[in-house]
């Protein structure tokens, strides 16, 4: 079909590129005239391609078409006239002339906000959906027949630029296209608009976008929100008048800070470490990030008193230079602007939006790989304030605004505990949504630890559309992979340097004794990072010999590419070495990650977020979300977006998310699953040191161990001796506080567990096994069990089938010399998780690590588990590796290219 492209800017570049991708003959492109010399990005796009580009200043005189412009514009033989996005008035005999008439694109849900400014009307209006219309062109204003309606939700803290750039932009792209495939095939509705229900708002100037402040908090931040950027909700401050940009709700207590009279508003607002804090007439809050002054200068909102104080650097020889450099680039893109100077602001200049991508990405390029921000632009606008930002980037001096962070703070184990307890979505410490919140509690006394911020469906979304921004578009996915090593080495510093914080959380969040966090839980996440940090550079494809396609010759060659946007869900029992487990591999091989702990033990994940900004991960890399596994992790599961899942959890939920993935997207899954490990122990064994590892298969992290030991089988010649030793040192047990560095034995979990564990052993007592020791709640405050030991257990029994996730030690006996007998009995189970042996004769060892079913076998040792070693699990245990080279698979996928010279 012929087509002719009416319109401007790089939604009508993308529009016009991917028409032509589809097939459909573009016979002209009509925009705008150049802008300071500088053309549009349609007219630049058609140019480049050999389209003829028409650029009329206007259509029309007096009311009437021009007519040499529409003989010129007729001569073309469209077909249908594609609006996708412009600012000009076309008369109805172009709109009229083709066969198929004129579609155009219309960012909101028609009958709703006609006319201009539509994307501001829809924030300041606090509409819950949003979304897109196309329309076939009338002589109303927005008034024809809807061939086409896309809708999205609206987040609270969405922007013009966060709602345009995640759905209106890449999904009204996508919906010209489809609309005009609908049209060819002659499939197109024309629904007319219903007559109630329509608006009509004008155009959004800076004149017209003053602040009202008396109103409610959600409505101020509405109205700042709906201006941000363009053109920007103003008042007058101190005399100037003062715009607001980054607005958000909040509902925490009013922070510590400077107090700032602004005219007409409810109550002073606050400078404080976050930013300014805003009052509505309601006695809610908002809070706002950035401030801009009438001569264009933006500031953090949190530096307004102090915005003054900087001093110019004083430039090295080399450092003049890279200024010079930068005035070539400023020259290239200012190309109306006979001389740089300091005093020369890249805005009043004529630069627009589009040319601050483009500046960014220049300096990237030619000013020694720096990465600067689109906001450093914004916050630093003439060409003497970016120069001194360029140069405190590459001194690393770039006083970068510290994150700001709502901090529970605890003193304990002789440390101040800093910890976050919100979600963390791009970067950032948010409330969730609703601002819902729920208790974590220290299972050594049931106390509160703090609130939690409790994630919902729309946390998730927010997340993703981070992750996926920052993976497709972002620095992380142009970074190096050696730059990426750097930063995870960095990250793995970090934890290091924060260890004992990191361990004293482990333990009062989810009851590990301090010591084995501090060097298991704590050590191995190190452990991990570093270790994966160096694979990033080492990711490479392969070289194939194929047929060749005679005469001519072919290369064929893999890469090994990232997956993109990662969900990963892990378990309670080890909650940073879980997120360790599975986010090195993935991080390392180039994804980003939304990750939801576990619901009782949110906290060192959230720590560990705050590390990565520490070390210097991009926004959307890396996102947390404390929340239900039934609503956070399903939508994970269920989210079109992302395209891998990596969970450690039970068996049950595995094959839920199994399924949930396919059904989405056929979504790359791992799964790490239940277990009833089983570990035999011959009598030619050495006798102390299986009781000793039998007791640390059994007891280790207070049983809470995904390989734990579930069902020890003892040789009977040997029974009754491993049996009196076993229950002679559990006697020994020290339990109590896991922050006590003598304590052996800390709290489980949580109490849904403690319940669950003494239901397992009343259910074995019932069932005729015998209680050789403990199986009872401790009589002290908190979650604390017994370390218990049964024996005389049948194959037949629950507790021989079932794992009980605690410390609970399940011992069967089997005849003297029957190796094949209790070879069946260990592998009649639908788990394959680990297993272990312990004898002296070295071929039996061989032998039966051959015939046990499971993923991890252990002889004459037991947990000995490593970075570089691969885990996972058989059968009903799940599939897929976590630690060693193994796990990168799980988050690369292969590409295989085949070129003919």
């Amino acid at each position: 079909m012929k087509i002719a492209v009416i319109g401007q800017s790089l939604f009508g570049q993308e529009v016009y590129k991917e028409l032509k991708k589809a097939g459909h003959q573009i016979v002209g492109i009509f925009t705008i005239p150049d802008k300071d010399g500088k053309e549009d990005p349609l007219a630049a796009e058609g140019m480049k391609d050999g389209t003829p580009v028409f650029k009329y200043t206007r259509w029309r005189v007096k009311g009437k078409a021009i007519p040499e412009v529409v003989s010129e514009y007729s001569s073309l033989g469209a077909e249908l006239n594609v609006l996708p996005f412009c600012s000009q008035f076309i008369p109805m005999e172009i709109i009229d002339f083709p066969k198929h008439g004129s579609i155009i694109y219309h960012p909101s849900l028609l009958p709703r906000h006609r006319g201009a400014s539509a994307i501001n009307w829809t924030l300041i209006h606090g509409d819950k959906k949003g979304g897109f219309s196309i329309f076939w062109a009338d002589d109303g204003l927005d008034t024809g027949p809807i061939l086409m309606q896309k809708e999205c939700e609206v987040f609270p803290d969405d922007t013009i630029s966060t709602l345009y750039n995640r759905f209106l932009f890449p999904e009204g792209i996508k919906g010209m296209v489809e609309s005009v495939d609908l049209i060819a095939a002659g499939k197109a509705p024309r629904i007319n608009q219903p007559p109630e229900g329509g608006t009509y708002e004008g155009i959004q100037k800076k004149e017209n976008a003053k602040i009202n402040w008396d109103q409610p908090a959600e409505a101020i931040h509405n109205w700042i929100r709906g201006n941000d950027k363009v053109p920007g909700a103003w008042s007058e401050v101190n005399g100037h008048k003062l715009t607001f940009f980054g607005s958000t709700l909040v509902s925490d207590a009013p922070p510590q800070g400077q107090t700032l009279d602004i005219p007409g508003a409810h109550a002073p607002a606050i400078v404080t470490r976050n930013g300014l804090l805003l009052f509505g007439n309601d006695g809610k809050m908002l809070l706002v990030k950035s401030l801009q002054f009438e001569d264009g200068k933006m500031i953090p909102a949190s530096k307004y008193f102090s915005s003054s104080e900087s001093s110019s650097l004083q430039l090295t020889e080399e450092e003049e230079k890279i200024k010079e450099q930068l005035r070539v680039i400023w020259k290239g893109i200012l190309s109306n602007v006979t001389e740089i100077v300091d005093s020369t602001d890249f805005f009043k200049s004529g630069a627009a939006s589009m040319d601050v991508v483009r500046l960014v990405e220049e300096i990237k390029l030619k000013c020694r790989g720096v990465q600067l921000q689109n906001e450093d632009v914004y916050m630093a606008t003439t060409f003497g304030d970016l120069t001194q930002t360029l140069v405190k980037k590459l001194r690393g001096e770039d006083d970068e605004e510290e994150l700001p962070i709502d901090y529970i703070e605890l003193n304990i184990n002789n440390l101040t505990l800093h910890m976050p307890h919100q979600v963390f979505i791009n970067g950032q410490f948010v409330d969730a949504e609703g601002g819902k919140c729920y208790n974590s509690i220290n299972p050594t006394d049931g106390s509160v630890i703090c609130r939690v911020s409790l994630a919902q469906v729309a946390d998730v979304d927010k997340a993703v559309a981070a992750a996926k921004e920052a993976f497709e578009t972002g620095e992380w996915g142009r970074m190096n992979p050696r730059d990426r090593g750097r930063l995870i080495y960095r990250l793995a510093d970090l934890m290091e340097q924060h260890q004992e914080e990191l361990a004293t959380i482990e333990a009062i969040d989810s009851g590990a004794v301090y010591t084995l966090a501090l060097k298991t839980h704590v050590g191995m996440s190190i452990q991990t990072f570093r270790y994966f940090a160096g694979w990033c550079d080492k990711i490479q494809g392969s070289t194939i010999p194929i047929n060749q396609a005679r005469p001519n010759h072919n290369l064929t060659f893999t890469k090994r590419e990232p997956v993109g946007v990662c969900g990963i869900v892990i378990p309670w029992n080890y909650p940073l070495m879980m997120l360790a487990w599975k986010t090195a591999a993935c991080l390392a091989a180039g994804n980003t990650v939304v990750l939801k702990p576990a619901q009782v033990t949110p906290l060192t994940a959230l720590k560990f977020a705050e590390l990565t900004v520490k070390a210097g991960f991009p926004k959307g890399v890396v996102n947390i979300l404390p929340g239900a596994g039934s609503l956070i992790g399903q939508r994970i599961a269920d989210h079109p977006d992302v395209r891998k899942l990596g969970f450690t959890g039970s068996t049950p939920v595995g094959k839920q998310i199994m399924k949930s993935c396919a059904l989405v997207n056929v979504k790359k899954v791992s799964l790490e699953l239940g277990g009833k490990s089983p570990l035999i122990i011959f009598s030619d064994c050495d006798l102390v040191k299986a009781v000793r590892a039998g007791m640390g298969a059994v007891f280790f992290n207070k049983g809470e161990n995904c390989i734990a030991a579930g069902r020890l089988f003892i040789e009977e010649s040997i029974h009754d001796q491993f049996l009196q030793k076993v229950v002679e040192e559990v006697k020994k047990m020290k339990i109590g506080n896991p922050l006590d560095r003598s304590t052996d034995h800390g709290p489980q979990n949580h109490k849904a567990h403690l319940d669950k564990l003494i239901e397992y052993c009343s259910t074995g007592v019932k069932e005729g096994a015998t209680l050789a020791y403990g199986g009872k709640q401790v009589p002290r405050p908190g979650f604390f069990f017994e370390p218990t030991v049964f024996t005389d257990v049948q194959d037949s029994m629950f507790i021989a089938k079932e794992e009980s996730f605690g410390p609970i030690m399940i011992i069967s006996k089997f005849q003297n010399g029957d190796l094949e007998g209790v070879l069946r009995r260990a592998n009649n189970t639908e788990y394959g998780l680990a297993s272990g042996v312990f004898t002296r004769d070295l071929s039996k060892a061989l032998y039966v690590s051959e015939k046990l079913q499971a993923g991890t076998v252990f002889i004459n040792t037991y947990n000995k588990t490593d970075v570089a070693a691969p885990f996972g699990g058989f059968k009903q245990s799940g599939f897929g590796k976590d630690l060693g080279q193994e796990a990168l698979n799980e988050y690369l996928r292969t590409k295989t290219v085949t070129i003919e010279y």
